[in-house]
């Protein structure tokens, strides 16, 4: 898979994909992760990418020019567009698993007040990653990009993220390790008995009692 992303802050990308299970991706070529400062694209003598809005207001608005030229150089036959913005799409586990079997995403990371509209134009997709606003798409495609990478084949194994929170509408069971008794907290009984049908059935009602607490809406589903 490759991973291009339209950035006017490429230097906040740095540690996030330097370190933990995205570099390893990286490494062992299973995504190639590419930053693209769009602000190189623009034609503007002073190489602006942004300005007033029309009707007057607050702020400053990212002008077409430099991400229509960006997005164009970069994109393939293959390519889905993604812009990243408040009124997007909510993004959920199964987008993520979608997501993960294409062959090249393109993010478009929103800055100041917004963008031209008539950037959606270019768009095959729009993502919200909450009921919030950033400063910037950065961090959002940070998030996304996480959540894709780890899916990738031979990223980490397969039961891993089988059993994740999300998967099958409910929250991950709860998990122990080593000490089986820390300040008077025991292990339950049931995950040191070595019968493994048990310990698969209290998984999965722990799953559901948890879910059923935390997050009923999602067993509505």
């Amino acid at each position: 898979m490759k991973i291009d992303i339209l950035t006017l802050f490429p230097e906040m990308f740095e540690g996030v994909f330097s370190q933990s299970i995205i570099k390893r991706a990286i490494d062992q070529n299973k995504v190639e992760i590419c930053l693209h400062n769009f602000r190189e694209y623009s034609t503007d003598p002073h190489h602006k990418v942004d300005d007033t809005p029309y009707g007057g207001g607050c702020g400053m608005v990212l002008t077409c020019q430099p991400i229509f030229d960006c997005v164009e150089s970069i994109k393939t036959e293959d390519s889905k567009v993604i812009l990243l913005t408040p009124d997007g799409i909510p993004y959920k586990q199964q987008m993520a698993y979608d997501l993960s079997l294409e062959k090249h995403l393109i993010f478009i990371c929103g800055h100041y007040e917004g963008f031209d509209e008539r950037i959606r134009s270019i768009c095959d997709l729009e993502i919200s990653i909450g009921d919030y606003v950033l400063t910037g798409g950065e961090l959002a495609s940070m998030v996304i990009t996480d959540s894709i990478v780890r899916l990738l084949p031979g990223v980490i194994e397969e039961e891993s993220h089988q059993n994740d929170s999300f998967n099958d509408h409910l929250l991950d069971y709860p998990t122990y390790t080593k000490p089986r008794v820390f300040l008077g907290m025991e292990v339950p009984e049931v995950l040191t008995s070595g019968d493994h049908k048990k310990i698969e059935e209290y998984r999965r009602e722990q799953r559901i009692e948890r879910t059923r607490d935390r997050r009923p809406d999602l067993l509505e589903k």
